[in-house]
């Protein structure tokens, strides 16, 4: 069961939700894009939680800096990538010792990112990571990369942009395209579910 919780990034109070599962495994989820209404009440966002407890992992989605009620403000994704190393860092703190991430829109972005430094993940799962509306072209090697998943109508991802940038980010990953999904997944959450259960 989730349980409100706050932990701090940078001179920051960031809250978020916690479900602790049975095992070491733990997993950051992170949300669209704040300027437009992204927080980690979204569908896609609950999606990969819901999938990720069942598989019995501990879940934490947050709101970065500046949504919702996290303090701050929209950092343009700079901020937003310490937000990310501190979700990461929460979870070390509590005990778990394998940690994942995953981000839908937005949130790939700045996980991405954020893994160039310092984050070490177990592995790393992008939903619409958003190719067609940021530049992701800084972005080489992600680390720990295993599963892309975006729609077959997704204009803000595109799939045939992404299949191109695939082979820069990690060769080893999979990429499954949503047939009839946009960037919204709109009546596509049951068939995002059962693509990453499988992957999982």
């Amino acid at each position: 069961m989730e349980e409100p919780i706050t932990f701090r990034s940078e001179n920051y109070t960031l809250e978020g939700l916690l479900d602790q599962g049975s095992g070491q495994r733990a997993i950051v989820i992170t949300h669209p894009h704040p300027l437009y209404g992204g927080s980690m009440h979204n569908n896609v966002v609950e999606s990969i939680r819901q999938v990720h407890r069942d598989n019995g992992y501990t879940t934490l989605r947050f709101n970065f800096r500046g949504a919702g009620s996290s303090q701050g403000n929209y950092s343009d994704g700079q901020g937003e990538q310490v937000d990310v190393r501190a979700a990461v860092d929460f979870l070390t703190d509590i005990g778990q010792s394998v940690i994942c991430l995953a981000g839908y829109s937005f949130g790939a972005w700045i996980n991405a990112l954020a893994t160039r430094e310092t984050v070490a993940v177990e592995h790393q799962i992008m939903i619409s990571p958003p190719v067609g509306f940021i530049d992701f072209q800084g972005i080489d090697t992600i680390y720990g990369l295993t599963l892309v998943v975006t729609g077959s109508r997704d204009d803000i991802a595109p799939a045939k942009q992404i299949r191109k940038m695939m082979p820069a980010w990690n060769q080893a990953a999979a990429f499954e395209v949503l047939k009839g999904a946009d960037h919204f997944y709109g009546g596509y959450t049951d068939a995002l579910e059962k693509i990453l259960a499988a992957h999982l």
